[in-house]
């Protein structure tokens, strides 16, 4: 008999949402892999609960080279438990390798449901929940942070992002470009700890006010796309938005290509737009 791999949901902030669980099924897997064992310990103290197994560490490092020994102990029947510092494992955290490669030998996944700041966040934002995408962690390089925002410009479900504090201001700066200053969002921080914090706004106001400095864990939820129809794109935003991917790195000819796909207009209108631009000095 194969054993089975369980993910466990950590506290995102404050221990007490851990799931009653979390405590059995650290107290009896026979492997615990933590992303920190030094996080798992002042959890495991917390919840009063002392684990039975093997205590191994599991995170990015060494992920990949790890995740065979871990399979190898799922086959000869071990439980397996995974945790991260916070949230559910597989989510911007280590455990996609782990379950892909305990899937791909027919073992049993399952999980403990617990907290996750990308739906407590969006719960919180004030924005459209019935429709959303997680987009994770966006590129350190200003260049393809704004590719990647630019691929994402006209998506009509709300957004979800994780940030670093230390490069809030540019990312928010970064959106306002590409999406507009008016573009609605909310900045998630510290959620579920003493000093939590929602602010909501335009991008370009909380870019404002993301330069003064911002401490914590940030979760960014942004508005998505309104449904323009048939309305016309002028001209100057047609510009806009080829410069937009041109700064990204891409070439004159695919970003007229690209933007002319996304305004359903000929490609011969939009290079025409960027010509007169050039020619007007603009």
């Amino acid at each position: 008999m194969t054993g089975t791999l369980v993910l466990a949901g950590t506290p995102i902030g404050d221990v007490r949402d851990a799931p009653p669980r979390l405590a059995q099924e650290l107290a009896g897997a026979d492997v615990v892999a933590a992303e920190d064992t030094r996080r798992l310990k002042r959890l495991t103290q917390a919840l009063g609960v002392q684990p039975s197994g093997r205590v191994v560490s599991y995170f990015e490092g060494n992920e990949s080279a790890r995740t065979p020994e871990l399979v190898e102990a799922l086959l000869e029947g071990s439980r397996v438990l995974l945790v991260t510092d916070a949230g559910m494992p597989s989510v911007s955290d280590p455990g996609y390798r782990l379950v892909a490669a305990a899937v791909e030998k027919d073992i049993r996944v399952t999980a403990v449901p617990g907290p996750s700041a990308v739906l407590t966040a969006l719960a919180l934002s004030g924005l459209p929940v019935d429709r959303f995408c997680f987009e994770g962690f966006l590129p350190r390089k200003a260049g393809e942070r704004r590719s990647r925002l630019a691929e994402v410009e006209r998506e009509r479900r709300t957004l979800v992002y994780f940030e670093a504090p230390h490069r809030l201001d540019d990312t928010l700066a970064a959106m306002a470009e590409v999406f507009g200053p008016e573009r609605r969002a909310a900045v998630c921080r510290e959620l579920t700890k003493t000093y939590e914090e929602v602010r909501r706004g335009g991008l370009g106001e909380l870019a404002a006010w993301a330069a003064e400095g911002v401490r914590g864990e940030i979760t960014v939820v942004v508005e998505g796309a309104p449904d323009k129809g048939a309305e016309e794109v002028d001209a100057a935003e047609l510009v806009r938005r080829v410069r937009i991917r041109e700064e990204a790195g891409e070439r004159r000819k695919e970003a007229i290509a690209a933007v002319a796909a996304e305004a359903g207009v000929p490609k011969r209108e939009v290079f025409d737009a960027v010509v007169a631009a050039k020619n007007a000095g603009a």
